[in-house]
């Protein structure tokens, strides 16, 4: 039987999950808790192609979807990925105000291309006036990191997903991309919304290779050695640092904290 204690939703999506499965029906009495169901959908997710995946999520999962995109490195992946599926999905962009004009020129090039619904969210107060406020607290080590991220990217994105009401969010993290992203599941689960992460156990080949057989570019600046994208004054090419993780935030720090938004409090 299973516990009364999971979500309708969750239920339907978890049965959908064991018809699915290659090894056999899968059931949980009512002790049974909803992370072991969430690890039973994550183990039928890894024997899935990502497009199966998306596929699945979208007809399974709750709407609202939305799509999130940071128009970094390698984000036409994700963006040609999903939106073959559901051409008109919410992709929201976060615009913190200090992008590489490079970023910029790949927004409105993939945007034109794929025929985006681009939803751009930026914070409350411009560049200009969070310096006057506060300074340029990316120079304040981790903590001015932590509250400058925390205005320009993570209130942003959560502004997004609640005015959306979004129900499900799809975002293009990988495993491979940092430490910090080892463990990044398939799905995950909090509140009444879902997360999915398609392409979670992709290599940095499998990018090269979708990309190319796709025909679509990576960001302008991956020539130059940006391995990883994002404010002008925190981001440094591979050629100008001694350690990958120096790329991002001086090395201090590899998230800026938009993907541990807990989707419970939205």
């Amino acid at each position: 039987m299973r516990s009364l204690a999971l979500k309708p939703q969750f239920d339907a999506a978890n049965d959908r999950c064991e018809t699915m499965a290659v090894a056999g029906g899968f059931t949980y009495d009512e002790m049974e808790s909803r992370q072991a169901a969430l690890a039973h959908c994550n183990r039928v997710f890894a024997t899935l192609a990502a497009e199966k995946r998306v596929e699945w999520a979208l007809e399974h999962l709750p709407g609202q979807h939305v799509l999130s995109s940071s128009f970094g490195a390698q984000a036409a992946v994700s963006l040609h990925m999903v939106t073959r599926h559901q051409p008109d999905i919410p992709v929201v962009f976060i615009d913190t105000g200090y992008l590489f004009p490079e970023t910029y020129e790949f927004v409105d090039q993939l945007t034109q291309r794929l025929d985006l619904n681009l939803n751009v969210y930026s914070s409350k107060l411009s560049p200009a006036w969070q310096e006057a406020r506060y300074g340029e607290r990316w120079n304040l080590g981790v903590e001015g990191l932590a509250a400058y991220n925390r205005d320009t990217k993570v209130e942003p994105m959560e502004r997004a997903l609640r005015e959306m009401n979004t129900g499900t969010w799809l975002a293009g993290l990988r495993r491979e991309q940092a430490k910090s992203r080892a463990a990044v599941p398939f799905l995950s689960w909090s509140g009444d919304r879902w997360k999915v992460y398609p392409i979670a156990d992709w290599k940095d080949r499998d990018i090269f290779h979708y990309l190319k057989r796709h025909g679509l570019p990576y960001h302008p600046l991956w020539e130059k050695g940006y391995v990883s994208i994002g404010d002008i004054q925190t981001t440094r090419s591979l050629k100008d640092v001694d350690h990958i993780d120096e790329t991002r935030f001086f090395g201090l720090t590899r998230e800026c904290g938009l993907h541990d938004i807990d989707l419970s409090t939205i």
